[in-house]
């Protein structure tokens, strides 16, 4: 994989947009984010010139919020533009999702991309990941997110190009989880140059990759033939899984954190920024 096809780094004017937007969230709903990351195509590493910025939070109420009898609403969205999708969870919400192992919040928290970090929600969040993480979940969910992009979109003659790219990153990560290698990298480089070996399916990747990255979201291609081959391949290789890790994690370390992290947003934030 060519580095230098995956290198694209935040803007400071949009940086600082996506800020200013998250400290008005945070009086708007009087809570304090915790962490603020890029997830999708861009986190990915190869973003088309028009593709959004989907920014993705976790984010922590008063303390009272939480002695609340009822239910509250554990997730905020922003309304959708033409450049910014903001949405986030609750901390309660994702320590729930985390003990589910869910993939996608595993995602944000490694994503390469970061708005914004309280260091300690970070650390403590980071931590306790891999103790909750399934790989044999992880690895269903994203061989399911590759047959549904698979047969929705890559059947018929003329192909959706970041569609070819949503499934052979989903399968890449299967064989980075199939290796005992853990959760897979985020940065689609990194994947790909950890399990393709083919080095001619490396070049065609390449030469895939630089169209995406020059073209916009909906651009459209005749089939990949060596690319389309390996997917078929892929799928009809995927079952049975093999023997994978399962969790250790204690959901009293999920309490532990709950408690340490729901403190007066008046607190000394101590926020950093990469």
């Amino acid at each position: 994989m060519r580095e230098f096809l995956f290198q694209h780094p935040l803007e400071d004017a949009m940086r600082e947009r996506v800020r200013r937007e998250l400290d008005a969230l945070e009086r708007r709903h009087r809570v304090r984010v915790l962490y603020a990351c890029e997830s999708g195509s861009r986190a990915w590493g190869f973003p088309s010139p028009d593709s959004d910025y989907d920014v993705r939070f976790i984010y922590v109420h008063e303390p009272e919020w939480y002695l609340r009898v009822m239910p509250q609403r554990d997730v905020i969205e922003l309304p959708i533009n033409d450049e910014l999708d903001i949405s986030g969870w609750e901390l309660r919400k994702a320590l729930r999702l985390l003990q589910g192992s869910n993939p996608t919040l595993c995602e944000w928290l490694q994503s390469p991309l970061v708005y914004r970090a309280d260091p300690q929600a970070l650390r403590l969040l980071r931590g306790l990941a891999p103790d909750f993480r399934s790989d044999l979940k992880c690895r269903w969910h994203y061989l399911a997110m590759a047959r549904k992009n698979f047969n929705a979109h890559l059947q018929g003659d003329s192909i959706c190009l970041k569609k070819y790219l949503y499934v052979l990153r989903a399968l890449l990560a299967v064989r980075w989880l199939d290796a005992g290698r853990g959760m897979p990298p985020t940065r689609f480089a990194q994947l790909a140059a950890g399990v393709v070996d083919d080095a001619e399916l490396a070049v065609e990747i390449d030469r895939l990759l630089a169209v995406k990255i020059a073209c916009g979201e909906s651009m459209r291609g005749p089939r990949r033939p060596r690319i389309h081959a390996f997917i078929e391949q892929q799928l009809a290789a995927a079952e049975p899984a093999p023997a994978l890790p399962t969790p250790c994690g204690d959901s009293a370390q999920l309490d532990q954190a709950l408690w340490r992290l729901a403190r007066p947003l008046d607190h000394e934030l101590g926020l950093v920024s990469s």
